[in-house]
């Protein structure tokens, strides 16, 4: 037997939507990185991105669970001496709806360039519409993946 190495472009890449409504945060986010990244195909390739696409909704109406809505912090440096700028959780939800969610997918991703380029295929909306629907996103169920 041999083994299979799968190209970018041979891959079969399909479109999931993934409804945030009553998830938890941290459970959700590791099982689309895992879609993202294609590690639940059998195909799985790790120097190719054989990866699906991941479409989320309402990405506002995401669970935390434990004392993370008040204790949890979100800090980036302007690059200027002394400027460490510090975020909660609500603050972070009401000035960028989606955000939240795109940045707990993100920290479980490869800090690589090919991690960058997996995650540019999720897209993020913090309603009910998206402008995706052309590409028959299939309902993906967290709790298999």
């Amino acid at each position: 037997m041999k083994t299979q190495s799968i190209k970018t472009e041979d891959a079969n890449q399909t479109w999931y939507v993934v409804d945030m409504e009553g998830q938890v945060l941290g459970r959700a986010a590791a099982r689309i990185s895992r879609v993202l990244t294609g590690k639940n195909k059998p195909s799985y390739t790790p120097h190719n991105d054989t990866g699906d696409f991941v479409v989320v909704i309402n990405a506002d109406k995401f669970v935390l669970t434990g004392n993370k809505r008040d204790q949890k912090r979100y800090y980036h440096h302007t690059g200027t001496i002394g400027h460490l700028k510090e975020t909660t959780v609500d603050r972070l939800e009401t000035q960028k709806p989606g955000e939240v969610v795109r940045r707990a997918v993100a920290g479980m991703m490869p800090k690589t360039k090919m991690g960058k380029l997996m995650l540019s295929k999720l897209k993020v909306y913090a309603g009910a519409d998206h402008p995706h629907s052309a590409q028959q996103p299939k309902a993906l169920d967290l709790t298999g993946v």
